[in-house]
């Protein structure tokens, strides 16, 4: 989605007095940059984040920039500076430098290197960073350390080499999760799944081809798709060294279990998983395994289930990259203003699933 289109949908977001108040009760920080409103017994404009005491509604009114505000006679408030950049703003800028900092840095910067960089404390940084990356600067650290080890485990001699060009100063740091974080052994992992045995097989539904894949310690895909070549040349190719196997009788047995979950949710699935991704993804997906079939979530929901209500653009992000359709229901998760949003196999299944589940 290029930069014109969303900023379109944002403006339909907050097009209408209820949604903008609704927006200004909840002081959504999300909201910012789409309206300011103003009181007309004060006098003043805010953002619709602004932590001053809330005006009473009939003296509300809203205006699209802070320019228009301004030319109709309001001021703008000393407290949430509608006219410049916001606290969260400026925050953002100084957690966005720390972030260079850990990704460029050959070791994990520490604490109070990051915050002075920062120019905060060590424990208001520790705050912030957190509320706005989802995750712990540790967390953060240690998730951008796996991707690069990801990427040195295609291209160094060993995976030796690999752990140490990746940051690791012990390479028994880097196995005590590794599992966890590949959903394979490294070795095999380095290889495109060499040694490793994945199962699978391509179904049909009446949401178009479905691909299941499971390695021996759960599943690891479940995909929607037009084309069933298509399915099996994706899975090749993120484990283009793996043993995939065909179904068996048995396997056939769980893809019909998934098939008939697409066909009437009402049913339920539960099913182990073999998925890798960072500690913050593991947790919205796991947040979203909990939302019942027939009922939705907004990412602002979502966010404030995992203790991260100003994530909400990383709560996205995260349902974007779930790999497994409907066992992991990131279908479920729809906009605040109960937009269906977007979905990663098509805006078309997500309501064909939402309105089958509503209906059982």
């Amino acid at each position: 989605m290029n930069a014109t289109v969303e900023l379109a949908v944002a403006d339909r977001a907050y097009e209408t007095d209820e949604v903008r108040w609704q927006a200004v009760q909840r002081r959504d920080a999300t909201a910012n940059g789409n309206f300011v409103y103003a009181v007309r017994t004060t006098r003043v404009y805010c953002r619709p984040s602004c932590a001053s005491r809330q005006a009473r509604r009939e003296n509300v009114s809203y205006f699209s920039t802070p320019a228009d505000a301004e030319a109709a006679g309001f001021r703008a408030c000393k407290r949430c500076r509608p006219g410049g950049p916001s606290p969260r703003e400026v925050h953002a800028e100084a957690v966005a430098r720390a972030c260079r900092l850990i990704d460029e840095a050959a070791e994990s910067p520490s604490l109070d290197e990051l915050a002075e960089a920062a120019g905060m404390s060590r424990f208001h940084f520790h705050r912030v960073f957190k509320d706005i990356v989802g995750i712990t600067p540790r967390g953060y650290a240690v998730a951008r350390r796996r991707a690069r080890i990801q990427n040195e485990l295609q291209n160094a001699p060993s995976v030796t080499a690999a752990i140490y060009e990746a940051g690791y100063n012990a390479s028994s740091r880097f196995y005590e999760n590794a599992e966890n974080s590949f959903g394979m052994a490294p070795a095999a992992y380095r290889q495109g799944g060499h040694n490793s045995v994945i199962r699978f097989a391509v179904g049909e539904c009446s949401l178009g081809s479905i691909l299941v894949a499971a390695t021996e310690r759960g599943v690891c895909a479940v995909q929607f798709g037009d084309d069933p070549q298509v399915l099996v040349q994706e899975l090749q190719r993120r484990f283009p060294r793996a043993e995939l196997l065909g179904a068996d009788r048995e396997f056939e047995q769980l893809v019909a279990r998934v098939v008939g979950f697409v066909e009437a949710p009402r049913a339920g699935l539960d099913l182990p998983l073999d998925i890798a991704g960072t500690s913050f993804q593991q947790r919205v997906w796991q947040a979203l395994r909990a939302i019942p079939a027939g009922r939705t979530a907004s990412y602002a929901d979502i966010a404030a289930a995992i203790g991260a209500p100003k994530s909400v653009r990383a709560v996205a992000t995260a349902c974007a990259a779930n790999p497994i359709a409907v066992v992991i229901p990131c279908h479920r998760v729809v906009r605040t203003d109960g937009g269906v949003g977007g979905y990663r196999w098509g805006v078309e299944r997500k309501r064909a699933l939402l309105d089958r589940e509503a209906a059982a």
